[in-house]
């Protein structure tokens, strides 16, 4: 049997910050080099480059995804640069990089060039420009929320071209049952006095009208009117252009008298031990989310997670937690069931649910399919 041929494989995105998707990129990275492959990733830098280069992978700075016409004039460039590199896979993860990468594939002599794979991470609003992201030869949906998505607003894809690929977590970084050290409980409850001796409500994700924030804070208060002893974390940053809202937060807790009962941590790096200490971990988008990365991670740890009943998210607690589906904008019933899940919360089954090394696995057999496969 012939070996398998080692490929080249370039994932584009717009930086390496922080999100799930960056999280993806640098797995996806670091498997191709545990496997033998050469590992390329293209984008404007950022904390999460130097992880990469240390798994062996090659990060290539380029401001790939750039709203400006002038990122137009990297067509030609990155053409060339993926004839220098002998790239077999060319990976687009976010729209503006699939644009640039979709037109320098496109010049390209359909008989040697690349294999295009496109990942669509997000419900984008349905137009041209996102409509990008279904032009790949092979389009990983991460959920089926988000095939279903792009079937109905995409009719014109082919569905054969379409593979759900759950992203996954990662069993042995999120144990079931596992709690943080006592030094760090206690250094976070200093900071956050507060919070001792209460039940833990947590909402995380950035700060912005989607989240479902002001919802969490009329749940809070009716829990602590119910004299349910009960403490709201709202975990995550906000952007400049999001301060006014995370303003008008502040301004809703303290007209409702709620100062004591709800704190905002802002953007933290320990996230996971914030988690690991709730009681009840929430999910309230008022639009349905792609896939719910940290639902998923809470359940993971064994924490009990609620959260509305639509898109990914409500598709993870469907096959996992069934007991933590939320009806969707219905603050009474919702607020009726988490006073429930407090007093009586049904024990979150352990498992390998949705896990990481399955994406990692099923990625790498589609490059590695894709590239033998012949050429239409």
């Amino acid at each position: 049997m012939a070996e398998e041929k080692k490929l080249t494989v370039l994932q584009l995105l717009p930086a390496l910050e922080s999100g799930g998707v960056e999280r993806g990129t640098l797995e996806i990275a670091h498997t191709l080099v545990e496997r033998g492959h050469r590992a390329l990733v293209m984008s404007a830098g950022g904390r999460l480059v130097k992880p990469l280069t240390e798994c062996g992978a090659q990060h290539f700075a380029w401001p790939i995804g750039v709203k400006s016409f002038k990122t137009l004039l990297l067509v030609g460039k990155l053409r060339r640069f993926l004839l220098e590199q002998k790239v077999d896979i060319v990976h687009a993860r976010s729209r503006i990089p699939a644009w640039i990468a979709w037109l320098a594939w496109r010049g390209m002599n359909p008989a040697t060039r690349p294999r295009f794979v496109t990942t669509v991470h997000g419900l984008y609003g349905v137009n041209r420009y996102s409509g990008i992201m279904t032009r790949g030869e092979r389009v990983i949906a991460v959920s089926n929320t988000v095939r279903d998505y792009i079937l109905r607003e995409y009719p014109d894809t082919l569905p054969w071209r379409i593979q759900v690929i759950h992203r996954g977590v990662d069993g042995q970084s999120y144990p079931h049952g596992w709690k943080p050290d006592p030094v760090w409980q206690q250094a976070f409850l200093t900071q956050f006095p507060n919070a001792a001796g209460k039940q833990l409500l947590t909402l995380p994700g950035r700060i912005t009208r989607l989240k479902g924030h002001e919802h969490f804070i009329e749940l809070i208060g009716r829990l602590k009117r119910r004299g349910l002893p009960v403490h709201g974390l709202i975990v995550g940053g906000a952007s400049a252009s999001k301060q006014r809202y995370l303003q008008k937060l502040h301004y809703r807790v303290r007209s409702m008298g709620l100062q004591s009962d709800v704190s905002f941590t802002g953007q933290r790096d320990d996230l996971k031990n914030i988690l690991a200490l709730s009681s009840l971990v929430l999910s309230l988008s008022t639009q349905p989310e792609s896939f719910g990365r940290t639902t998923l991670e809470a359940l993971r740890l064994g924490v009990p997670t609620a959260g509305f009943d639509h898109g990914g998210v409500g598709e993870i607690l469907r096959t996992v937690y069934p007991a933590g589906l939320l009806p969707m904008e219905r603050i009474d019933e919702a607020c009726q069931r988490i006073v429930q899940l407090m007093q009586h919360a049904e024990p979150v089954p352990s498992g390998d649910f949705f896990p990481l090394q399955a994406m990692l696995d099923q990625t790498i057999e589609l490059y590695e399919q894709l590239a033998r496969a012949p050429r239409r």
